[in-house]
């Protein structure tokens, strides 16, 4: 029975689970290190902080089970990726560290050492979302291969292209930072919030279009995906869906609304993921290398799936249960440290 589960196209659907909860989830909480830039007030950031205390590092767990799954269910495409991409990964990573470090540091310092982690937290969750973004521009410009070797240089990975995914990745985290922000607190920075969202939506929309204008002229494997008949009766619903989308978002805040802006900011986000499926399916590491052809063996990849079978829904239900538990709006003096 076992024989007849396409296996590597289940684990390709699982890791792509992963990645879009680790964005969605992780995302808003380095938005909020990021609207750091703009908010001075040591309450305000405090209070920032405490909104996000009880699930950051719970979000994280999506990327090690995103990068450990690669490891383990697509070793040739961990083995291609990494050395293509080892500069913004490794950047990430110690910005993931760094920030981590400064979140808890940031709350036993005194005096002028509070200012230092507090850019600390600042630094690293700008860095952190920027690497993300030079790593998704990475792979949908595509990676040189040759054999089953990464043949490409130490710094093809950085383009014009890559930086500008950079930095819609790092604008579009400012953005769920913002939502999350306006569900949670109020006050004046639940409005600054609101102000910052909308100026956020904006150049988050503007930078989905130049994104996506670019992206076809990459390779002409994806104009042909995005184009041609009958593709492009599923891919034209994309824009139309953005659109759609977008003006919901528009009116829940002008509605005033809590929690919307946050729910259709996450639509948004993950139609883009969906037009980066498109993209890149079926390639791990476009335009060569293709999910099945990386795949492990089908005795690994059952025995790994009997342990997702177990971890993953136990991962999803602590983290449901973990935003039940700390839900509803922060007030100045609450925390949790």
């Amino acid at each position: 029975m076992t024989a007849t589960i396409d296996l590597p196209l289940v684990w390709a659907a699982i890791l792509a689970f992963a990645v879009l909860a680790y964005v969605l989830l992780d995302g808003f909480d380095l938005g909020v290190g990021i609207l750091f830039a703009v908010e001075r007030s040591r309450d305000d950031r405090d209070l920032m902080v405490n909104t996000i205390a009880p699930v950051w590092d719970g979000n994280e767990t999506w990327l090690v089970l995103g990068g450990g799954g690669l490891f383990a269910v697509f070793p040739l495409a961990y083995s291609i990726i990494l050395p293509a991409l080892y500069p913004p990964i490794i950047a990430m990573l110690l910005a993931l560290v760094f920030r981590g470090v400064a979140f808890e540091f940031r709350f036993r310092a005194t005096g002028s050492g509070r200012a230092w982690w507090d850019v600390a937290f600042f630094s690293g969750s700008t860095m952190a979302a920027l690497c993300q973004g030079l790593v998704l521009g990475g792979l949908l410009q595509g990676i040189h291969v040759k054999g089953v070797s990464y043949s490409g240089g130490w710094w093809d990975w950085l383009t014009g292209f890559t930086v500008l995914c950079g930095l819609a990745v790092v604008v579009g985290y400012t953005l769920l930072g913002s939502c999350w922000l306006i569900w949670r607190t109020e006050g004046p920075l639940h409005e600054r919030c609101r102000r910052y969202a909308r100026t956020m939506a904006v150049a988050v929309l503007a930078l989905i279009v130049v994104v996506t204008l670019w992206t076809p002229m990459l390779q002409g494997s994806l104009a042909a995906r995005w184009f041609r008949w009958p593709d492009i009766a599923f891919t034209a619903a994309v824009p139309v869906l953005l659109i759609l989308l977008a003006a919901g978002f528009w009116r829940s805040l002008s509605a005033r609304r809590q929690a919307l802006p946050l729910l259709f900011a996450y639509g948004i986000f993950i139609l883009c993921y969906a037009g980066l499926l498109i993209s890149l399916y079926p390639y791990l590491v476009p335009p060569a290398i293709s999910f099945r052809d990386a795949a492990a063996p089908h005795a690994s990849l059952l025995f790994l799936l009997v342990g997702a079978a177990i971890t993953v829904p136990m991962i999803l239900g602590y983290t449901v249960y973990a935003y039940s538990v700390f839900k509803g709006k922060m007030r100045p003096g609450e925390g949790y440290h």
